[in-house]
């Protein structure tokens, strides 16, 4: 399991996740975040997941069997029309990969309905309980991406360098130790946004004359 941990880990396992930036686009465009800003910037991306994404991650893996349910009630949940989409693009093809590298058939199934959305959050935590990862490892690697992705999405807009969004990285440990225990045992009806700023940022990617990420 350690192995396939790290494997799902890797930043070349191909999710989507790189097509990406959360809002952070948009934000820096109208000029609200400069250089400076981003680490403050991903602690409030990591809160806004622990919050609103976590409990659904946790949920997903608790019972694998309500998934169609769960993605159901994120897809209302998620009223922002670029981040639903974002997260039905990233959720799907986390999915399909997880299928495709590991060779299980009830991932392709879920890969290949038409009936689910397959949002990022339950779909992450039903595939990670479905290959064996524990609900904690679970949680804690979809903490990590979401980081990795949105440091990412820095780099490549030319806020930071790849050595910065290591450090940056490095310098949110304990943040990430912080929003785990915050959101790890939050019900779905518990469920909420936390950075209302990052959600309208977010809806504004589609407006932007010209654009790197999908979101």
């Amino acid at each position: 399991m350690d192995w396939r941990l790290l494997q799902l880990a890797d930043s070349s396992f191909p999710t989507g996740g790189f097509a990406h930036s959360a809002g952070l686009e948009a934000a820096v465009q109208q000029g609200e975040i400069g250089a400076g800003g981003v680490g403050a910037w991903a602690r409030e991306l990591l809160w806004q997941a622990a919050s609103a994404s976590l409990p659904f991650v946790g949920a997903a893996h608790d019972d694998p069997g309500e998934l169609p349910r769960l993605d159901r009630r994120y897809d209302v949940f998620l009223s922002n029309p670029v981040a639903n989409r974002a997260s039905r693009r990233q959720g799907r093809a986390f999915m399909s990969v997880c299928a495709d590298a590991f060779e299980n058939s009830r991932l392709r199934r879920w890969a290949e309905s038409e009936a689910l959305a397959l949002h990022h959050a339950p779909a992450f935590g039903a595939a990670a309980a479905e290959l064996g990862a524990s609900r904690r490892d679970a949680q804690s690697l979809f903490l990590l991406a979401t980081l990795r992705s949105g440091l990412s999405a820095a780099v490549r807009l030319g806020l930071a360098g790849p050595a910065q969004s290591q450090r940056l990285q490095a310098a949110c440990a304990p943040e990430l130790d912080r929003a785990l225990a915050r959101g790890a045992d939050l019900a779905v009806e518990e469920a909420a946004q936390t950075a209302p700023v990052l959600e309208i940022f977010q809806g504004a990617q589609d407006r932007l004359y010209g654009r790197l990420f999908q979101s």
